[in-house]
């Protein structure tokens, strides 16, 4: 039925939204309506369809920011229809990225010639855009190396744990790099410095270090990879580098740790991603890539434009894109400052503690513990992030625990460990800036009261539960493979859907 029936009342300024014949009918979902919809009637009925969707607030799958000052979200909306792209129009947005970015550089230890050295990065639209474009430069730095002497140059490679980011994957097959990883292990999740070193050779383009993986938070060995890759080197005369996806622990580091050797301090870091998104504390919609100097970028990925009134370059994936997420990570340096970041950082860190070892104490009726913490992320070792799974073998599992706390409005992941440790599953709360001690005591209270109902509950209730939840997984991947023709086989990431509820 169309929303504009010629049967219809005629719409009136005075008229409820409830009583229209919009909110009788179907508006069209697959193309656009033939007449127009008032203004009001139209923000009324998608408020009313986006109530479907989870509290950000409550949702601790999520790394991403969910909380601004009203000041920061004033100052976005009023730059909402700026085009960032525009430096001869908005030079102020151009200036305020160059400021971030030298921000960040020295954050990371970026080395510095000169005083006036201006550091070397760009604003991306998160860690995705980061790491693909970090990843096309160490692949035509490396062709250009290969090319010079003589050598091969169509078999480039990655070196770096299967636990990583599924934006790792996609920089890999877009730009028709090999995957070469180091797989988990039941007990051991970040990647093995010596055994990942193993896999490097003349054909790796880069070596990825993870400051913080998005299944257990754990922050890689990178000091100990940097001093093993340089052996490497000397040895076999080759030039590797590592890129450090510090998209969640980039911003929590240096004031939760910051004596941890991660970043350009090392000599073998030749670029970092971080997602001022996540724990940079800025809406969605922004990352950062930053190399060490201009020999990591070669000239070949940057591209000259004059057709919007001055010349300008580029070398970001996209072109047009709205000011508002680099003025909102500007707000947030300029706001905070490092002692604002580092209040908030050892408050996560602190909550995070607290809360795993909370967790860790759950007793069930037995007087036996419930749960096991994996990964060892406290004082600061990690991202503030508690992964953990359940101890014994009960009737009923992780997913179980997720579906029951998500009655009271919370989302907690339920997913299974990176490829080759697939049958570890686990759930996890990230503790972001938002989710204060109090919101934890909360918290804990009602996964306390999700044990008892799972507990009581019979065991072919969750016989049945288990049933529904595989039917449903099932559906889901026959439903995906008929919509696409990707050959999938050596995905990792997104095979089988290990991605869900990890972002």
């Amino acid at each position: 039925m169309s929303f504009l029936s010629k049967t219809a009342k005629p719409e009136t300024g005075f008229e409820s939204f409830y009583g229209t014949n919009i909110a009788g009918s179907q508006v069209a979902t697959s193309e656009m309506n033939e007449e127009e919809m008032p203004a009001s009637n139209a923000y009324r009925y998608i408020k009313d369809e986006l109530l479907m969707d989870g509290t950000p607030a409550l949702n601790l799958a999520s790394f991403v920011t969910t909380y601004m000052e009203e000041e920061a979200e004033k100052l976005m909306m009023e730059n909402l229809s700026k085009n960032f792209i525009d430096v001869e129009g908005e030079s102020a947005c151009g200036e305020i990225e160059t400021r971030c970015v030298n921000i960040i550089a020295r954050l990371f230890h970026a080395p510095e010639e000169n005083g006036k050295c201006q550091a070397l990065g760009v604003s991306t639209i998160g860690s995705s855009e980061a790491i693909i474009l970090s990843v096309l430069a160490a692949k035509r730095r490396w062709q250009h190396m290969r090319k010079a002497a003589g050598k091969p140059y169509d078999k480039p490679n990655l070196v770096m744990n299967s636990a990583v980011q599924v934006c790792w994957e996609k920089a890999a097959r877009y730009l028709e790099v090999e995957e070469k990883y180091w797989y988990c292990k039941d007990n051991e999740f970040a990647a093995n410095p010596q055994e990942l070193i193993d896999l490097v050779d003349e054909n790796t383009i880069l070596v990825c270090a993870i400051l913080g993986t998005t299944y257990t938070g754990q922050y890689e060995d990178v000091k100990e990879i940097d001093r093993l890759l340089g052996e490497k080197n000397k040895a076999e005369g080759l030039s590797v580098y590592i890129h450090v996806d510090g998209a969640s622990g980039g911003f929590v580091a240096p004031f939760a740790n910051p004596d941890l050797e991660w970043d350009f301090r090392l000599p073998h870091v030749c670029s970092i991603n971080a997602s001022g998104h996540k724990y940079g504390l800025t809406y969605a919609g922004v990352g950062w890539a930053i190399w060490r100097n201009k020999s990591f970028l070669p000239d070949d990925i940057l591209f000259t434009v004059n057709y919007l009134g001055s010349p300008q370059v580029s070398f970001t994936l996209n072109f047009s894109k709205s000011g508002v997420h680099v003025i909102g990570q500007y707000y947030q340096f300029l706001r905070l400052g490092k002692a604002g970041y580092r209040n908030i950082m050892t408050n996560l860190t602190n909550t995070s503690d607290w809360l795993a070892e909370k967790i860790a104490s759950i007793e069930g009726s037995n007087g036996v513990t419930k749960f096991e913490i994996l990964g060892d992320n406290l004082g600061g070792s990690g991202l503030p992030l508690v992964a953990w799974k359940l101890k014994n073998k009960e009737d009923y599992d992780e997913y179980a625990v997720a579906r029951t706390l998500r009655s009271r409005g919370w989302i907690v992941p339920a997913y299974t460990m990176a490829p080759h440790a697939e049958t570890l599953k686990l759930l996890r709360v990230v503790v972001r800036e938002d989710f204060s001690l109090q919101r934890a005591t909360t918290f804990l209270r009602d996964l306390l009261d999700t044990i008892q109902i799972l507990d009581k509950a019979p065991a072919s209730v969750h016989e049945y539960q288990k049933l529904v939840h595989k039917e449903a997984t099932q559906a889901k991947a026959e439903a995906s493979s008929k919509h696409t023709d990707v050959d999938d086989s050596h995905s990792l990431q997104g095979k089988h859907g290990k991605t869900h509820g990890i972002c």
